[in-house]
């Protein structure tokens, strides 16, 4: 009755991950861990840690984009409405944001702002989401000390998760 149970969410999970419409080198990886979790037991130490990374992988918008509609004219005075002072900080958004706008082909760039509490970060990045006509999503790094945190290389290691 347990086998029957982790078919059935095994066939669940790989229904999702199909419907995810992954790139093909999500998918690659999803099918390679699948079959790694198809092979394994539920009481194995992984079991847990390579579940629960599918389940990101099928709940991630794979196919789901956004056209930027920026122009550094309204970006500047998005950033001016939404905060005083900060010139420096502004010029180098503003920078970046003329750089995308030239270079397209640059794939995925992330705004990462780092500095301590109260300093305007969450909305700088509220104001640049704005500025793009995007949705704004926070992730908090605090406690992160190592890349490999973030680039997933931990969940490799036993007990590290």
């Amino acid at each position: 009755e347990e086998e029957e149970e982790e078919e059935d969410e095994l066939g669940q999970l790989k229904a999702r991950i199909k419907a995810a419409k992954l790139s093909p080198e999500a998918q690659k990886v999803a099918k390679r861990e699948l079959k790694r979790l198809s092979n394994m037991n539920s009481q194995h130490h992984e079991y847990t840690s390579c579940r629960t990374f599918l389940d990101t992988l099928a709940n991630l918008p794979w196919s789901t984009t956004t056209e930027d509609a920026v122009t550094i004219d309204s970006a500047k005075k998005i950033l001016d409405e939404d905060h005083f002072g900060l010139e420096t900080v502004k010029t180098r958004i503003l920078e970046f944001l003329a750089v995308r706008k030239l270079r397209q082909d640059v794939a995925g760039p992330i705004v990462c702002l780092h500095g301590p509490p109260g300093v305007g970060k969450t909305s700088l990045g509220r104001s640049i989401a704005r500025a793009l006509g995007r949705k704004f999503h926070r992730i908090s790094l605090g406690g992160v000390r190592d890349e490999a945190e973030l680039r997933g290389h931990r969940r490799t290691y036993i007990g590290a998760l």
